[in-house]
């Protein structure tokens, strides 16, 4: 049984006591999952919305996730092999960089791999999205939308008139080009019409367990 080092001591940067009181309470809890959970995975998240991850979070309701804190996070799992509080918690302490997160559960590793790999939930792209798509707008009316929001499509770059209460095109308007990035007018006219051009999505990177150690996953989920 390897030494618990629940109770070892972390060097934390110069902070305030009620931050420093956060971070050490951050450490105990990601301490107590390692000792309460199977496995842990780190995963980035694609098109960040906070409502679709407290969606995935409702999903997995007996699991644990952590986002945010990188480096206390780190801290909690060992940045070096004598630190670890598990032995191979380094190697996955080195991957905690970036915007992403870390995931406890005790489900079974091909039931988590094969869940991430499928889910994905479509959403409107935001400002400075690369867009996916040619979207075109044919010269004529606009029946979807009501005549009360005329000018303000007007405000987003439309060439727009009302004619007999009906928006109508006055030629044909390019809302945007694949590969543009997409500026704030562009992500408005989108999601007006109703067009999404983003994906939510986790991906796996980065798994430990007590008797498989760490591992590197590929994009894919499968183990490299």
């Amino acid at each position: 049984m390897p030494k618990s080092k629940r109770n070892k001591l972390v060097s934390l940067t110069k902070t305030d006591k009620v931050g420093f009181q956060a971070k050490e309470k951050l450490i105990e809890e990601i301490r107590g999952c390692i000792d309460e959970y199977a496995s842990v995975y780190v995963f980035q998240v694609q098109n960040m919305r906070n409502t679709k991850l407290k969606e995935v979070r409702g999903q997995w309701r007996q699991s644990r996730f952590f986002f945010g804190k990188n480096k206390v996070m780190s801290l909690a799992f060992g940045m070096t092999e004598s630190e670890a509080y598990r032995p191979g918690l380094d190697e996955l302490a080195k991957c905690i960089t970036g915007h992403v997160g870390v995931l406890f559960t005790n489900r079974e590793e091909s039931d988590v791999l094969a869940w991430f790999s499928q889910y994905g939930e479509a959403d409107f792209a935001r400002a400075g999205d690369a867009a996916i798509d040619t979207v075109t707008l044919p010269k004529g009316p606009l029946p979807q939308f009501s005549h009360a929001i005329e000018p303000h499509l007007r405000k987003l770059g439309m060439p727009s008139s009302l004619e007999r209460g009906v928006i109508t095109l006055l030629k044909d308007h390019i809302v945007c080009k694949t590969g543009d990035k997409l500026t704030p007018e562009q992500a408005r006219i989108l999601k007006l019409l109703g067009i999404t051009m983003a994906q939510f999505h986790i991906t796996l990177t980065n798994s430990w367990s007590e008797d498989k150690g760490f591992a590197a996953l590929q994009t894919d989920g499968e183990a490299a």
